[in-house]
């Protein structure tokens, strides 16, 4: 704040300086011209001069070089130097001149304006500006803000202490932190120096301990070079008037630690010789103190570096001794094992009196495996099991027949599975008989026997080779069981089902194929096709009568998919049937059943559709004739009752529910019906109108009845599966369920009385109408009837 106040004055003074005519101010810059023994080291010192002269009136020579040691009065300044009224009408007094002389207070500051047009000095006494007196509220501000002072020494600013002026201490006199660390500066700066009064003053030392200095070193320590470069750098300092060496980087920080000489004075009346002065030897001592101090500090550092190595190296030595444990253990270990390994050895040799049995065998890896484990799996199990293990499986195996004793060694094989087969998993197309010790010793010993048995068996004997392969077939790895089936036991079928003829051979072909589905599976899909092919050929001179052809189809139902089932059937067994109801005679009278016992036979072999269709173009049409030519010749109602019962008996329920089938029974008990109804004037059997509406009746509630059964199951297994409502809310059967639907959303839901369609009972939901068949919903269309959802139906009803 001073600084901007004092450069607005300046400005303002300069332009007042160069609106007169020529006149300039000058500041002379006076250089003391010492004796002999000059210092040229002595500050330059600035003086005012007043002001300066026109060129044309400059002709008096400044004789102030003749005694540069006396400051300039200003009665010895000349006539034109005294400061004249400037044309703002402000008067500078002698001390304001150059604003660097006197301690007044600036009494006229701002007094030029009152001959301008400048409202500053204005507005300030609008404001409760009094002249002589500082700015702000209480007066507080600065009016001299720089006061010139000569100093005595080449320090710094601030190195001789404050450089405030009297009235920022009398109008600020709290001190800052700045302050307060240059005074104490001072005062530790004070103890080198002598008195000022010309007394000696005792110099105050300050001491630091080994321990402090310790710290100092820690703290004060620099990562970006190893301590020992940085101790051995020498640092030429070119910053003072002499070159100083330092042999450290930390010196510099202690350069000012002791201060320079005050700076020499020439020898006068006042002046007074040193009475000791030797800077060489005290550079030499601070030097010596340097060094010392480096090398505690050096030596700190390498006293802790070498306990941290000790310690480093004491975790080393624990740990090299556990690692030493370890391997004396190892070592110990594998000298067990060496020994039982050449134990093993030993009795495998041909003379031996006491030769290795299996058994024996199996206990000595099992303890390996138990007690030495980590030596066991690291060790090469592959060699040491064809070395010892192999000779020996191969001698228990060599009067083994897989067909006779099926279970013979797989307890054996169960035990050696867990002593040598690896943990990694081994697929076919990866296996590496290098890395698995069991794995090659079934392919290898066991395997030989298996394949030459195979070679040797006769596909229709399938029950031993069955039994054999279920026995081991959680045994033997599954790669190896693969390569059986399919490079062994499959080629010898496919080629056995080549061979075989169903006209011939007496043994059905699915007693010696169907056990193997367990094993095989979906491996005898290429079976089954040649197996149609035949069977398709055995039957195109087969007759309905023939009941073989059933019991050779029949196992392969459930073993042929569903497609391919229901082709074959359509194509070779449907068209012998339809013959066979062609020819079939209908015959109240004298009935022979035998046609019709051969088609229903195959009810569960073909499917309902089938059947259906069958009955459809071949049965109902010849029947409903026959009934129709009854009915014209005065029957008994009685009979044809029977005789329609008699029929209706002869089908099992899914083909009665089927809706045509439903159909023709009603339309027959309709052509009954109307024909009671046409004898108004002939002769008529007494109660026959009464027994024929009883029978409609009767079979039309057993239909209703059906129906509802129907929906209840459906409605019980929803329930079951969790499909709808909660068990506890779910409806009696379907029908329920709608009546439910209805009453939430208002719509009537009624029968429609005397209509049916395909014997199903119509219903109005709303605005449409409905039947229910087997739990499904159907809705007229425009030219069918659509099944839909029960919310659509909803939807529609809205």
């Amino acid at each position: 704040r001073n600084k901007q106040v004092f450069e607005r004055q300046w400005q303002a003074a300069d332009a007042e300086r160069e609106s007169e005519q020529g006149r300039k101010w000058v500041f002379f810059l006076t250089v003391p011209l010492p004796p002999a023994a000059s210092n040229y080291s002595a500050p330059v010192n600035f003086i005012s001069a007043g002001l300066r002269k026109p060129a044309a009136e400059e002709e008096v020579e400044d004789d102030s070089d003749e005694d540069d040691e006396k400051p300039i009065k200003q009665e010895e300044l000349p006539k034109e130097v005294v400061p004249k009224k400037l044309k703002t009408g402000g008067n500078f007094k002698p001390s304001q001149k150059g604003f660097a002389g006197g301690n007044k207070s600036f009494m006229d500051f701002g007094s030029w304006e009152r001959h301008t047009k400048g409202i500053g000095q204005k507005l300030l006494q609008k404001m409760g500006y009094v002249p002589g007196r500082g700015l702000g509220k209480n007066a507080q501000g600065i009016i001299s803000p720089i006061e010139a002072k000569q100093r005595k020494g080449k320090g710094a600013v601030g190195a001789y202490g404050s450089e405030r002026t009297s009235q920022s201490l009398q109008d600020f006199p709290v001190v800052d932190s700045e302050e307060e660390a240059e005074e104490a500066f001072q005062k530790d700066l004070s103890q080198w120096r002598k008195d000022p009064n010309g007394g000696k003053k005792k110099p105050k030392y300050s001491y630091k301990t080994v321990e402090e200095l310790k710290a100092k070193g820690r703290i004060g320590k620099q990562l970006s070079a190893p301590p020992k470069e940085l101790s051995q750098v020498k640092v030429i300092d070119m910053t003072g008037r002499e070159q100083k060496v330092y042999y450290s980087y930390s010196q510099i920080g202690h350069k000012h630690n002791i201060p320079d000489d005050s700076p020499q004075q020439p020898l006068g009346k006042d002046s007074k010789p040193q009475g000791f002065a030797l800077p060489e030897l005290e550079h030499n001592l601070q030097l010596l103190i340097d060094i010392t101090e480096q090398e505690i500090i050096q030596n700190d550092r390498q006293l802790q570096y070498e306990r941290d190595m000790v310690i480093n190296l004491t975790h080393e030595i624990q740990k090299i001794s556990e690692v030493l444990t370890h391997e004396e253990t190892a070592i110990g270990n594998l000298s067990k094992v060496l020994e039982m390994v050449e134990e093993c050895e030993r009795r495998m040799m041909p003379n031996c009196s006491n030769p290795l049995t299996l058994d024996e065998c199996a206990k000595i890896f099992g303890t390996l495996q138990d007690k030495y484990y980590e030596e066991y799996r690291m060790s090469d199990r592959v060699d040491l099991a064809v070395a010892i293990v192999f000779p020996l499986m191969k001698d228990y195996f060599k009067n083994w027949d897989p067909l006779k004793d099926c279970t013979y060694g797989t307890d054996v094989i169960a035990k050696w599975k867990t002593l040598l087969e690896n943990d990694q998993l081994l697929s076919l197309s990866g296996q590496d008989l290098t890395t698995d010790a069991f794995h090659r010793l079934m392919w290898e010993i066991w395997m030989p026997y298996v394949r030459n048995i195979i070679t040797q068996w006769q596909p229709r004997n399938c029950g031993p080779m069955v039994d054999f392969l279920d026995s081991w077939v959680h045994v033997i790895p599954v790669w190896v069981l693969d390569n059986i089936l399919d490079q062994l036991i499959f080629p010898k079928l496919q080629k056995e089902v080549e061979n075989w003829n169903p006209l011939t051979d007496t043994v059905p072909i699915h007693s010696w194929i169907h056990p193997w589905l367990p094993l095989m599976q979906a491996r005898l899909e290429p079976l089954y096709s040649p197996i149609r092919n035949k069977l398709a050929n055995a039957l195109q001179k087969w007759h309905p009568s023939d009941s073989s052809a059933k019991l050779i189809l029949q196992p392969w139902k459930d073993v042929f998919t569903p497609g391919s089932w229901e082709a074959f059937m359509v194509k070779n067994i449907v068209p012998k049937l339809g013959m066979c109801l062609h020819e079939l005679v209908i015959n109240p009278h004298q009935q022979h059943m035998d046609a019709f016992y051969w088609v229903v036979d195959w009810a569960g072999m073909i499917s309902v559709s089938s059947l259906v269709g069958l009955l459809e173009k071949h049965f109902f049409p010849k029947w409903l004739q026959v009934l129709c030519s009854w009915l014209s010749n005065s029957p008994n109602y009685e009979e044809i009752t029977k005789w329609y019962l008699g029929w209706k008996s002869m089908f099992s329920d899914q083909v009665l529910a089927h809706p045509s089938i439903k159909e023709k029974f009603n339309e027959a008990l309709d052509i009954m019906n109307r024909a009671v109804s046409s004898s108004v004037g002939g002769y008529m059997q007494p109660g026959a109108r009464e027994n024929i509406a009883y029978l409609t009746h009767t079979e039309r509630r057993k239909d209703f009845q059906y129906e509802a059964m129907q929906e209840r199951r459906e409605a019980e297994n929803m329930a079951q599966r969790g499909i709808g409502m909660a068990a506890s809310s779910v409806p009696m059967n379907f029908k329920d369920l709608i009546q439910t639907k209805a009453e939430e959303h208002n719509i009537v839901f009624m029968p429609v009385i005397g209509k049916r369609h395909e014997g199903k009972q119509l219903y109005t939901f709303g605005r449409i109408v409905i039947y229910i068949d087997r739990g499904v919903v159907f809705v007229q269309g425009e030219k069918t009837w659509v099944p839909t959802s029960l919310q659509s139906l909803i939807d529609m009803a809205k």
